[in-house]
């Protein structure tokens, strides 16, 4: 089956085959093994060891965003939050359920924030200490891009949290080129290529430090499991954690690497996106995002205007021919996604297409555009 949904994504069988084995996480073997993960993580987000830790926590995107605004926005402080997307929408109502007070900066979601824009907005809200901004908007597939609004923020003595859950690992990125950034957060699953289970932060040791105790969680507290680490060693866990997919992460990470990291993986990705793009367009379809503006994580078009389109019936279609789309819409207009990511190329994407052509014919379904 061939996943196109924005995450989880399709995996090699070298990493799904990590899941085959019971492991115990405090064995040392497994410490070590998830010790030596640790630095590889901060290297592949253009940290600095011995100035930038990692913190892998297990759970979901969500969980580890939130485990980031708690971490660095103390309690009933506002944070300006980019929003121009349903995972904006998302982090917004994070913030807001810990506490925290969100000073919202709308836009459309088929266009990127503006530098300007946010600089107008950092004015007018002097009380607002922390930024946050999704790097990746998955709902259409805008990018939301931390190297032009990250300097901005700078200027502005502003703190920066990127949630590069969907981004990281294709997009570049670097820590030690933006000081404004607290954290930068992402999960195993996404463009990294591994498996469910794991978020992961990455942030400076000292803003750990100067932060401690004010998540107002345990579990949630991002210093606490720096200073766990500090104590206990880099390959202890504070909670059970899901070890086979950390596993999976170290293989995936690997594959990474051989693959040639940031740059081949991002070329590839965007030559998919590329294809599906031209592809969808060429099957009648409307895209929901101008050309200049799609990021090469998914792509987003408009639902077909005709009477015999049905979304549940077009994704059920395509799954009895071996094509998994994600089936739902979190746009206010309905629309699909095609994703362009995980351990697929051109051919597949091309698969897909050739797929799709085919259940529409079967739907009968004519009038493709809006």
């Amino acid at each position: 089956m061939l996943l196109l949904i924005p995450g989880p994504v399709q995996t090699r069988p070298e990493v799904r085959a990590c899941m085959a084995e019971d492991i115990a996480p405090w064995d040392e073997d497994f410490r070590d093994e998830y010790a030596a993960m640790r630095p590889r993580i901060v290297q592949i987000a253009g940290g600095v060891e011995g100035v930038h830790a990692s913190m892998p926590l297990p759970g979901c995107g969500h969980m580890i965003i939130e485990a980031a605004i708690r971490t660095f926005v103390p309690a009933g402080r506002k944070l300006l939050v980019v929003r121009n997307g349903g995972y904006a929408e998302r982090l917004a109502r994070l913030a807001e359920t810990a506490g925290r007070v969100v000073v919202a900066l709308d836009g459309p979601d088929d266009v990127p924030m503006s530098p300007e824009r946010l600089a107008q907005a950092l004015a007018e809200n002097p009380d607002c200490g922390h930024v946050a901004l999704v790097v990746s908007e998955t709902g259409t597939g805008i990018i939301n891009d931390p190297q032009i609004l990250g300097p901005v923020i700078a200027a502005a003595g502003r703190r920066m949290i990127c949630d590069a859950v969907s981004a990281f690992g294709a997009l570049p990125f670097r820590m030690d080129a933006h000081p404004e950034c607290d954290v930068v957060v992402f999960t195993s699953n996404k463009c990294l290529e591994g498996l469910p289970g794991f978020g992961f932060a990455v942030a400076p040791i000292a803003r750990l430090e100067a932060c401690r105790g004010q998540a107002g969680s345990w579990v949630m507290d991002l210093s606490d499991v720096y200073d766990h680490a500090l104590k206990n060693g880099w390959g202890s866990f504070r909670f059970t954690p899901a070890v086979q997919a950390l596993r999976a992460f170290g293989k995936a990470m690997e594959v990474y690497e051989a693959e040639g990291g940031q740059p081949a993986r991002l070329a590839r990705y965007s030559r998919n996106r590329d294809v599906m793009y031209a592809g969808l367009k060429a099957l009648g379809f409307t895209p929901y995002v101008a050309p200049e503006h799609q990021g090469p994580i998914i792509v987003n078009v408009y639902q077909p205007n005709d009477p015999k389109w049905s979304l549940e019936a077009f994704q059920r279609g395509m799954k009895a021919r071996g094509v998994i789309l994600s089936d739902f819409s979190s746009t206010k207009v309905p629309s699909m996604r095609f994703g362009c990511i995980g351990a697929i190329d051109e051919k597949d994407i091309r698969f897909a297409l050739t797929q799709a052509e085919a259940v529409l014919a079967e739907m009968g379904v004519t009038q493709r555009g809006v």
